[in-house]
């Protein structure tokens, strides 16, 4: 396999569930040195990120090995301590208070290596109110306000269909970690970085969040509208739906004459952004009773070539399925001792030259001990006895 961006970096992974490993995944997809630290023993199957045999683990734990120490034993922790000596980041998704019990807060790592980059993902940050509070997705979302915006009007909040805060908490984690090494080559120094599914979630807000912090407007819910544009939003063909997306009034008279509706374009219900927008029930009903009279194929062809933006909406087996999701390549193979060959999400970020052409299956729970202890310089005998003592 050709050297990988990152595989100059060794990266001591203390995540779990969903956040961290979010961050981590970034790092290990592209070539950096993971080492999955856990803890002694087996994980019951009920538990959250259990057995590797589940698709959703394999998925979030790929390109890493694993090994495992007792950080509450004295000997475990001076083991763990070695390895930070040698090591670039330590990524953790632990409650605040956690690392400062266990003695592996950023002070803490930095006296032994003043290079190391400690990556936190918290619930709702480091420090303030909420810092205790265990933090979970969709409590994220709650605070967050995406559950205000998301669903239709009246129905209630409604959360998103996928762990939006989790993902992106840790997608901002691995960005913050990315940017500590590259200030490193000039300062010399490690730092701490910081990110939490809160922030993350705010973030992710984006002009939701504007309309209120430049207008004093809040936002509501728009259902599969779009909030400030129409006609943008889901549509009845005769065998189902469309997504049509007719931004501007240059757009929207496109729609309009594909549609073979050219009166919609004087209608004075319909003349400027701002009318679209406060007629939309009228404007929407005027689009279904046409679009529902072809099947979906029909109008993406029709308005594809006018320039008019649309597409179908499918279900994931279909979007798997989806020419350009196969081109692009979103489906990776990879070889599991136990499982044969499976597939995992790909990366969304194609580079010109470097590519990892090879995903390596999540381990099992220490199963890299030997391995990864003998490259850190602890010896066979040593790795016996933290074994009988219970510090690995």
């Amino acid at each position: 396999m050709p050297k990988l961006p990152l595989s100059r970096f060794t990266v001591l992974d203390l995540t779990r569930v969903r956040s961290g490993p979010a961050a981590v995944r970034q790092l290990g997809d592209w070539g950096a040195n993971v080492i999955k630290i856990e803890e002694p023993g087996d994980m019951p199957d009920d538990k959250p990120g259990g057995s590797a045999q589940f698709a959703d683990y394999q998925n979030t734990h790929r390109n890493k090995r694993s090994i495992t120490i007792n950080l509450k034993h004295p000997k475990g922790k001076a083991l763990f301590m070695e390895m930070v000596k040698q090591a670039d980041v330590v990524i953790e998704n632990y409650r605040p208070n956690v690392k400062f019990k266990l003695g592996i807060d950023y002070e803490s790592l930095r006296k032994v290596n003043p290079r190391i980059i400690l990556a936190s993902v918290s619930g709702f940050g480091q420090d303030g109110p909420y810092k205790d509070r265990p933090g979970l997705d969709q409590i994220a979302q709650g605070i967050g306000g995406i559950m205000s915006v998301t669903g239709e009007p009246g129905r209630g909040p409604m959360r998103a269909g996928i762990p939006v805060a989790d993902l992106t908490s840790g997608l901002f984690c691995a960005i913050g970690t990315l940017v500590a090494l590259l200030e490193r080559e000039e300062s010399g120094e490690g730092q701490w970085v910081q990110s939490s599914l809160l922030q993350a979630q705010v973030w992710m807000m984006d002009f939701q969040i504007m309309r209120w912090l430049m207008n004093k407007e809040i936002p509501g819910q728009s259902g599969n509208d779009h909030p400030t544009s129409s006609p943008t939003g889901v549509y009845t063909t005769s065998d189902g739906y469309i997504n049509i997306a007719a931004m501007g009034t240059e757009m929207y008279v496109r729609l309009a004459n594909v549609l073979g509706l050219p009166e919609l374009i004087d209608d004075p219900r319909f003349k400027t952004l701002q009318l679209r927008a406060k007629n939309r029930p009228e404007l929407n009903a005027a689009i279904n009773a046409r679009t529902k009279q072809e099947n979906t194929e029909f109008w993406i062809d029709l308005l594809n070539k006018e320039g008019v933006p649309c597409g179908p909406i499918k279900n994931v087996q279909q979007t798997m399925e989806d020419p350009q999701v196969v081109h692009l390549g979103m489906a990776k193979k990879l070889q599991h001792p136990k499982l044969g060959e499976i597939s995992v999400v790909g990366q969304p970020v194609i580079m010109s030259r470097s590519k990892r052409e090879v995903f390596v299956a999540a381990p099992d729970r220490g199963e890299h001990n030997k391995e990864v202890f003998a490259e850190f310089g602890i010896s066979a005998a040593r790795i016996e006895e933290l074994a009988r003592e219970g510090a690995i």
